[in-house]
């Protein structure tokens, strides 16, 4: 393979930062009563302001997925690279703004740019890392020159308060007494945010910056041995079996409510930890030789900092420790952008000026929705 580098990052965000306080005059009160799960989602995860493609005195939607993330593409003009000269784009978002046509042509379409190879990756949080494997390995089979790779999410259309029904309203009133658990599905709407992020790829790193090369993406699922545990789209039961999806979607387009986003909290608590960080980062560890002294920044996408300390204690099992000033989030001020985290807080990183050359990084990216996860390896140069 050639080698291929991120030679230029870029990130957009929608409309001003949201404040906590703010949350529900946004996205609107379930049933028209304040969220009892509130206090305990935000003391979990952290997360202190968000950003949502809302117009928050209208109510109005200010951007699509395409039109983000086509925002975030164009934002790369600012490292030299000519867009109508791009021979190769790759998106991943966990849900596009339609079914059909895919997200990568409705971002080409946004873009106006000429005639090039378009490809869309499916998935959650890790579809952003998918995405930018496809960069990574075009450029280093030498079948581009260039390649733009983009992770995007409009959560918000998916948590307003008119997709979530007296029922839902009940469970999660319910969900809140119990502690560590005021989840589902109420506990989304404390959590996810919109952004976009994109790398510019090519074979060859750019002079009088910091480039990052990819040495190596490892992707992993557990699906052969767990069950469904974040969705949308359908519905399923608490031991993660789907009972109702495409094949009755049909006569529920007028159902709102199904197309929510949801998560089994049990689930995720008992397996995420395991499946996506030990079993995997172990394989890893054997067959890449990596070594704490070896690691400079830890970049792991985290939903909440309530994973923060059982991914520690996790990363001290396996025998891969990684002190506390080697951690890199932005979790807390962009909140949890789905697979658009692993390229924000890339960018933010990389803009910092705290990245020197040489500087080696471990990027972390588990997904929940059947427990999947992804690993990358940059070295700055």
């Amino acid at each position: 393979m050639n080698k291929a580098f991120i030679t230029g990052t870029a990130a957009a965000f929608p409309n001003a930062p949201v404040e906590n306080d703010a949350v529900e005059s946004v996205l609107g009160q379930i049933s028209g009563k304040p969220s009892r799960a509130r206090g305990i989602v935000l003391r979990q995860n952290g997360i202190k302001r968000r950003h949502y493609a809302i117009d928050p005195a209208s109510g109005q939607f200010t951007h699509t997925n395409a039109s983000l993330t086509a925002e975030a593409v164009r934002a790369l003009a600012d490292c030299g690279f000519a867009l109508d000269s791009l021979q190769c784009l790759v998106t991943g978002t966990s849900i596009p703004d339609q079914i059909v046509p895919n997200h990568g042509v409705m971002v080409h379409g946004e873009l106006g740019i000429p005639l090039c190879e378009v490809v869309s990756t499916a998935g959650i949080c890790l579809s952003g890392l998918t995405a930018l494997k496809y960069a990574w390995l075009a450029i280093g089979a030498g079948e581009a020159a260039n390649a733009v790779a983009t992770g995007s999410e409009i959560a918000s259309a998916f948590l307003r308060a008119d997709y979530f029904t007296e029922e839902s309203a009940a469970r999660v009133a319910a969900l809140a007494t119990h502690p560590g658990i005021a989840f589902e599905k109420d506990f989304l709407r404390w959590m996810l945010s919109d952004g976009a992020g994109a790398f510019l790829v090519e074979p060859q790193p750019r002079a009088g910056r910091i480039n990052l090369r990819i040495d190596w993406i490892d992707l992993a699922s557990a699906a052969h041995r767990l069950p469904v545990c974040m969705y949308a789209g359908a519905e399923c039961d608490t031991d993660g079996r789907l009972s109702g999806w495409t094949r009755f979607l049909p006569r529920q387009w007028g159902e709102k409510s199904i197309f929510a986003i949801k998560q089994n909290v049990k689930l995720l608590d008992r397996h995420i930890i395991e499946a996506c960080c030990e079993q995997p980062l172990r394989a890893i560890i054997a067959r890449r030789g990596l070594r704490t002294e070896e690691i400079d920044w830890f970049l792991p996408h985290m939903s909440s900092y309530y994973f923060h300390q059982p991914l520690v204690d996790a990363l001290v099992r396996i025998g891969l420790p990684i002190p506390a000033d080697r951690w890199f989030t932005n979790l807390e001020t962009r909140g949890n952008t789905g697979s658009a985290s692993i390229y924000i807080m890339v960018d933010e990183l990389r803009r910092s000026g705290r990245l020197v050359p040489g500087a080696r990084l471990l990027c972390f990216v588990p997904e929940s929705g059947r427990f999947s996860s992804g690993f990358m390896h940059l070295t700055a140069v």
